[in-house]
């Protein structure tokens, strides 16, 4: 199975969008969809399953259009979509018969991830003496259970093809954990994924591969592992007994941050650092941590769209 994106392309009142997005996913597993605020992504997402129009640009799925309702696909959006004043089961019952699956092997996986996102006393109310207990609502869940409600309409149907935008908004730690236990899941599963968030650590932890989107264009591509490795060990965490800090002035490295006698500091190259750890310990400092790193994915996507954001598309 493959995944390939070709030249999307969309436009507002003469304003672009998103600029030609071309990606391929040729194997399962994460891929990411990057930008800030207003750069294209939801749009993106959007113009894929085709609930928007494109001005150009094609979506296929191993070598033919993408069709949601031949290929089983599973979409989380970023915004809540379930219906306030609706009962839960209702709409999972409802939004599982749009995806094909059975009554009743809609109540059985319902029945499962309830038990598994600790959702029961919310789709099974007890009854309270002889007054049978009334179906609980949308609007009657934190904005936390909803977007577990939501979770389960987007893996109901046990999708080939999962999106997820923004997939841990609005989830305590505790339930963040559990969100990203079911994401390892599915990528054990050999399953297509496209996430999108702000959430840069979060992305990193699952995604091989990426698109950073600024201002409608894409502006970096690639495999992270790959793109990391061209930016080389830039990063510096040093934690020393005595003051290293006349030192590091120095050898001209930037203090990123400082706590006491541990540092976080940017450097040129090994050999930068090779010299610092020289003169520390000809000093007779104790260097209790030396360790160089690759830049984060947060930090590679600061430097390549330049803080800038503009409205949300």
């Amino acid at each position: 199975m493959s995944l390939e994106v070709k030249d999307l392309t969309k436009s507002y009142g003469g304003r672009v969008v998103v600029d030609h997005l071309s990606f391929t996913m040729d194997r399962p597993g994460v891929y990411a969809l990057l930008g800030t605020n207003g750069a294209g992504k939801t749009t993106s997402i959007r113009m894929m399953l085709g609930m928007l129009s494109r001005d150009g640009g094609t979506v296929l799925w191993n070598g033919a259009p993408l069709d949601t309702r031949r290929c089983s696909v599973g979409y989380l959006a970023e915004e809540r979509g379930l219906y306030p004043k609706y009962p839960l089961m209702d709409q999972l019952l409802y939004f599982a018969a749009l995806r094909g699956v059975e009554r009743q092997e809609a109540r059985k996986r319902i029945r499962d991830w309830a038990e598994r996102l600790e959702l029961e006393e919310y789709l099974y109310p007890a009854s309270n003496g002889r007054r049978r207990a009334k179906p609980r609502t949308a609007d009657q869940l934190s904005k936390g259970n909803q977007q577990k409600i939501q979770l389960i309409t987007a893996l109901i149907a046990n999708p080939e093809l999962l999106i997820l935008d923004e997939p841990l908004s609005g989830l305590d730690p505790v339930n963040t954990d559990l969100f990203k236990g079911i994401i390892r899941e599915e990528i054990r599963q050999g399953k297509y994924l496209i996430m999108s968030s702000h959430q840069m650590a979060t992305v990193e932890e699952f995604c091989t591969d990426l698109t950073i989107l600024h201002r409608s264009k894409p502006v970096l591509q690639g495999n992270l592992n790959a793109i990391k490795k061209e930016r080389g060990r830039v990063n510096l965490y040093l934690k020393t007994e005595g003051d290293a800090l006349p030192y590091i002035q120095a050898r001209g490295i930037t203090v990123r941050s400082r706590k006491e006698q541990e540092y976080e500091l940017r450097i040129t190259g090994e050999q930068q650092a090779n010299g610092l750890l020289s003169d520390l310990m000809a000093a007779g400092i104790t260097v209790v941590t030396f360790d160089l790193r690759e830049p984060s994915l947060h930090e590679i996507f600061v430097e390549t769209v330049g803080g800038v954001s503009d409205g949300e598309v």
